[in-house]
């Protein structure tokens, strides 16, 4: 099966469970569990909350994976520059970007997706972390942001 193929299934199997679900805890860490199934090879598929109570600051959220980091402010790593400019991150080598934070070690390639109400909120990010180099691309960008959509702004 292609990765594309892949991302549709899973799609699928999210919006089947989470159908009627509310709860947005519920429903991230469902997303994190369907996708770190689907997906067994990345190290670190959860999100991190925007807190409310922390001006530009983000913190853990539901996750599968190694011990993350509790809090990222919005001016450092790549889900900082994701929750500051609001753009998908695709990180082909994490010690190649600037103000990256090393989590984990074993973390190379890395991929990380806002996450907005359907009113535009961010809300949170989506950070997905490999061990390898190049892990993601357009095919990983594409789904996991369609995921994201279907998944909040409903």
């Amino acid at each position: 099966m292609s990765k594309a193929e892949l991302y549709r299934q899973t799609a699928r199997e999210i919006a089947a469970v989470l159908e009627g679900e509310p709860n947005l805890t519920a429903r991230m860490a469902t997303v994190s569990c369907l996708l770190a199934q689907a997906f067994p090879d990345n190290i670190w598929t959860g999100f991190y909350l925007v807190d409310p109570e922390k001006e530009r600051e983000l913190v853990v959220g539901p996750y599968q994976g190694t011990l993350g980091c509790l809090r990222i402010p919005f001016d450092r790593g790549v889900c900082g520059a994701a929750a500051r400019t609001g753009e998908t991150q695709v990180v082909h080598d994490v010690h190649e970007f600037e103000g990256h934070i090393a989590c984990d070690s074993r973390s190379v390639s890395e991929i990380v997706v806002p996450v907005r109400t359907k009113e535009g909120e961010l809300i949170a990010v989506l950070d997905i972390d490999s061990p390898d180099v190049g892990t993601f691309d357009e095919v990983d960008r594409e789904n996991l942001e369609l995921i994201v959509r279907e998944t909040f702004q409903r």
